[in-house]
């Protein structure tokens, strides 16, 4: 199968899917029992990325590293099933670096990346949600255990409220700080 350029057309193949049926148990269970409670306290939850292929994270690594000059196109493995070709030519034919960089960009936009992507992931095993969580007022919601807990403190959101984060921990349902929109089974 012939190479293909770099660049926005590689984003929507090896689709990342954001159904929680797309988990591994016992994470999917821990997962919508979380998630059911955060509807039942009347918070805003959007799941957007759930199981994601090797392809799509090898894709998603790479065009970050090259965009923000971390490995240059011409130094990236080869990945089955992925016939990308990462070094674009000028019309001398010669390597076009500025062009790949510019390529490789469009698709880190495309992606919607903020922070570099890794390799191997929770997303890739089925252990990991990225969602966002907001809501108004105070939350009253259920632990795991049952008992309610009324979370008033700020922001209300899930990425930055520690209050939240340590419900979501008492379904197995782990925070990565570092990772806005991103829970999993261990907090990696």
């Amino acid at each position: 199968m012939p190479l293909q350029l770099s660049g926005p057309a590689w984003v929507p193949l090896f689709p990342t899917t954001s159904s929680l049926e797309a988990l591994t148990e016992p994470f999917r269970s821990k997962a919508k029992a979380f998630l059911a409670a955060l509807k039942a306290a009347h918070a805003v939850v959007t799941v957007t990325d759930t199981l994601r292929s090797a392809e799509r994270a090898w894709l998603m690594h790479f065009s970050f590293e090259i965009a923000n000059g971390q490995t240059l196109p011409a130094n990236v493995p080869v990945k089955p099933g992925v016939n990308i070709q990462w070094v674009h030519m000028n019309a001398a034919g010669q390597p076009d670096l500025a062009a790949s960089i510019a390529a490789a960009k469009q698709m880190v936009q495309g992606y919607g990346i903020v922070f570099k992507p890794v390799l191997a992931s929770r997303h890739i095993d089925g252990e990991a949600l990225d969602m966002t969580i907001t809501w108004q007022k105070d939350l009253v919601i259920a632990r795991h255990d049952g008992t309610l807990q009324t979370i008033s403190s700020l922001p209300r959101t899930g990425s930055g409220n520690a209050d939240l984060h340590a419900v979501g921990a008492s379904y197995g349902v782990m925070k990565l700080l570092s990772d806005a929109p991103h829970w999993s089974l261990d907090g990696h």
